[in-house]
């Protein structure tokens, strides 16, 4: 496993991250989630991510009993809060009130006295960000929080809350989590600028594309029974977007590109985005043991640039790069 600095912090975070969004509490049962991480441990992983939200909180419980009995300063935890956990109007947002509360909860799902990286999973246009950055601020100066990052944030909103941080003297957001892969592009041209310039990271989520990127789909033929494209729980929704014969039938042409490096089709991928210098760590998914295995090979590659333009001409102006794309949900009410 390699290693690379969380933006210009002095925390060490491992190159592949494991993720558990959509895995752990809902698609696979938890003695094979456990047999997930214990790979990821295995094949030098230390960062874990996940957020209260997934699988309804249940996702950070299954993670802190996976992680139990392992040295606690081993490890980099992150998790995320802003969507709801519960049905009460203070259950979501970026509020001093639920943020308080929910990172107590998380640190008790997780069976930790402190996380690692707390990040803000959507932007809240109904809390004053000055709110939200002090009461960030607090809990690092409280030791319960020891980095603060945030999640599909834009551009605009990124360089906000950095500006107020330092106005205000309050710890500044030290990372930034996308979606990116070679299919989606939307943090080049505005976010990853102004990371590169004030120190922010990138911990990027889907670099698979939710698993379109691997080659098993196929144009004109039905998506292989127990893929993500077949879960009506939450998974076929978000690979939707990519499951269009002309995305597919392109992919089928990064076969020879994968091929002639001796990677598989996963691996070139998650050493596509971690080619980008702004990119800290890919996440990365599992529902099988292997799937961790595979995908960790992806660390130290290095693409040259013919390989990066052979893959351009292929995806070509299929790669969605509109920073419109980045966006937080409108106000509730």
């Amino acid at each position: 496993m390699e290693f690379r600095h969380l933006g210009r912090s002095g925390l060490m975070v491992s190159e592949i991250s494991y993720g558990n969004w959509l895995t752990h509490g809902s698609q696979v049962e938890e003695d094979t989630a456990r047999l997930c991480v214990q790979a990821a441990l295995d094949e030098g992983i230390t960062t874990f991510d996940t957020a209260d939200v997934y699988a309804g909180t249940k996702a950070e419980e299954v993670l802190g009993r996976a992680l139990k009995g392992v040295r606690r300063e081993s490890l980099e935890i992150f998790t995320k809060v802003y969507w709801p956990t519960g049905r009460g109007p203070n259950d979501r947002g970026l509020s001093r009130k639920h943020i308080t509360e929910s990172i107590h909860a998380s640190l008790r799902r997780l069976q930790t006295d402190y996380v690692d990286l707390y990040q803000a999973h959507r932007f809240d246009a109904e809390t004053p960000l000055e709110e939200t950055l002090k009461t960030f601020d607090d809990l690092v100066r409280q030791g319960k929080v020891l980095y603060v990052g945030v999640s599909e944030w834009s551009a605009p909103q990124i360089s906000r809350a950095l500006e107020i941080a330092d106005q205000m003297g309050f710890d500044r957001i030290v990372s930034n989590q996308p979606q990116y892969s070679m299919l989606w592009r939307v943090i080049e041209s505005e976010i990853v600028p102004l990371c590169e310039r004030e120190g922010v990271g990138q911990i990027v989520w889907s670099p698979i594309a939710q698993g379109v990127l691997t080659g098993k789909y196929l144009p004109g033929q039905a998506p292989p029974e127990g893929s993500r494209a077949t879960d009506q729980a939450g998974g076929a929704d978000m690979i939707a977007r990519f499951m269009k014969d002309d995305v597919l039938a392109k992919v089928q042409e990064l076969k020879p590109i994968a091929a002639d490096l001796g990677l598989s089709m996963a691996q070139l991928a998650v050493a596509w985005v971690l080619q980008n210098p702004n990119v800290s760590s890919a996440i990365v998914g599992a529902s099988r043991p292997e799937q961790v295995s595979d995908n960790v090979k992806a660390a130290g590659v290095k693409l040259e640039d013919e390989v990066r333009k052979r893959i351009d001409d292929v995806i070509g102006s299929l790669a969605e790069r509109d920073p419109a794309k980045t966006a937080s949900p409108p106000r509730r009410r």
